[in-house]
């Protein structure tokens, strides 16, 4: 069971990936393949279905998979690689 210091641990890094996501997918010079992944991990990371640890994991398995694009920019795939180290530390 996750202490309720944790849980909101948790929650504070899910909003902060989540701004950091929205900004990504509102740049208007990254492509629309990474806006709409980064579209769909924020909606992952929203919804209330899973548990934390479960919705950082989905964000993390779409995140990865796009960064392999040769179409992103480097300062936009480091955001994401920051997203992504945020999220490896939320567990259930």
């Amino acid at each position: 069971m996750v202490s309720k210091k944790k849980l909101k641990e948790y929650k504070e890094r899910i909003n902060h990936t989540t701004t950091i996501l929205g900004g990504v997918s509102e740049d208007s010079t990254t492509p629309r393949n990474i806006k709409r992944a980064a579209k769909k991990s924020m909606e992952i990371l929203q919804s209330r279905k899973h548990t934390f640890g479960v919705r950082a994991a989905n964000a993390i398995s779409i995140l990865e998979e796009i960064l392999e694009d040769r179409n992103m920019s480097s300062y936009t795939r480091v955001k994401l690689l920051n997203v992504i180290a945020i999220l490896e530390t939320v567990r259930d």
